[in-house]
């Protein structure tokens, strides 16, 4: 496709995810609509998901050290669960306040993984073109979770975004820090790495997390946006770009193909969790 606009101006398919889910299960449900998309048996999908009081891992950090210790404060004091996900990326946090978009469309080597990464950019930006014109796209290396792609005002990130590509079908996807305390979540995050590192060297440099590079939109913006807020802004604002949207419900090949991505989420958990019982 020539330009970002193309990638709106189709057809999408909303699913919304944002009850009733495990999150296990929604990185599970990305891989099988990228699967479809990407076989042409669906259209491009936006998915909208909420998971409450779970901190998703990356792949380096079922490498920590400590990482037992760092779950365990995480289970006991904070009471939050965790898991590692498919895509790429270190732990942030989900909770109510938190609304995560997947945008899943087609493309493999003709499509950059930065372009995957500018047309949420581009999304997010007319989501809030009447709350602000001063997003900046940047790595806010006090953050966790730092990437190049970090969506921050004023140097206070807000959002991240990563990107997970499967049979020819691109995911990406993005948390959008809408209501509470970001420095809050930062807090948490710096305290589980310093459980799961205790002062070790490591080969992987883990972030230094300072709490006041995060914030919400709502204190970012002076607002008192909900999470179904953002929803309805997002679902108006692809209309604006030129999407056509259709609710068409989950397939039973669909359905199958889950189960089989299911599996490999379960098997990716239970690996980190045989990994910390050696150490």
């Amino acid at each position: 496709m020539a330009n970002l606009q193309d990638y709106f101006t189709q057809e999408w398919r909303y699913i919304d995810h944002t009850s009733g889910l495990q999150p296990m299960q929604s990185f599970s449900f990305d891989d099988t609509f990228c699967d479809q998309v990407g076989n042409d048996k669906s259209p491009s999908v936006v998915r909208t998901w909420i998971h409450n009081h779970v901190v998703i891992l990356g792949i380096h950090d079922s490498r920590l050290p400590y990482l037992k210790d760092g779950i365990a404060y995480l289970n006991d004091v904070r009471g939050y669960s965790a898991i590692v996900r498919n895509s790429g990326g270190l732990g942030v946090v989900l909770d109510k306040g938190v609304l995560n978009i997947s945008l899943i469309f087609k493309g493999k080597h003709d499509v950059s993984i930065d372009t995957g990464y500018e047309v949420m950019l581009r999304l997010i930006r007319e989501m809030f073109k009447e709350d602000t014109n001063e997003i900046e796209n940047k790595e806010i290396t006090a953050s966790y979770c730092p990437g190049s792609y970090d969506l921050s005002i004023h140097n206070q990130k807000f959002a991240g975004i990563s990107q997970r590509r499967v049979r020819g079908g691109i995911a990406v996807q993005i948390y959008l820090c809408v209501e509470g305390s970001g420095a809050e979540r930062a807090e948490m995050m710096k305290a589980f790495y310093e459980h799961a590192l205790k002062n070790e060297k490591t080969k992987f440099i883990y972030p230094t997390i300072i709490p006041e590079s995060m914030a919400s939109l709502n204190e970012l913006l002076g607002t008192e946006y909900t999470t179904n807020d953002i929803l309805f802004k997002l679902l108006g604002s692809l209309k604006n770009l030129g999407a056509t949207l259709n609710m068409d419900p989950v397939t039973t090949e669909e359905w199958t193909l889950y189960d089989k991505y299911f599996e490999r989420m379960i098997e990716r958990n239970d690996k980190m969790i045989r990994n910390m019982e050696k150490r």
